[in-house]
């Protein structure tokens, strides 16, 4: 079962994302958790090590950051993404 969002571009392309990701890649673990919020902007600060790109983060291994942020981080980008966008986790009435 995914958890996820639909998405559609104005070019009329669209499918599924879920709302938080990870990717354990080579040079990284890519983390796709973030949304750009005032508490996840004053969260950011006291993670750790990490690099960022838009909405990601990327980081070495796990013991790099603190989780206990990781966790706020991810359930404030969930709550975001409830209140502002239109998910197929969500009932269809």
């Amino acid at each position: 079962m995914s958890v996820g969002s639909d998405y559609k571009y104005k070019s009329g392309h669209e499918g599924d994302a879920p709302i938080l990701a990870f990717s354990p890649r080579k040079p990284s673990i890519t983390l796709y958790i973030y949304s750009d919020t005032e508490k996840s902007q004053s969260l950011l600060p006291s993670l750790g090590k990490y690099k960022m790109s838009k909405a990601c983060i990327y980081i070495n291994k796990l013991s790099d950051i603190d989780t206990s942020i990781l966790k706020e981080l991810c359930i404030e980008s969930i709550n975001y993404l409830n209140e502002h966008h239109e998910c197929s986790c969500k009932s269809k009435k």
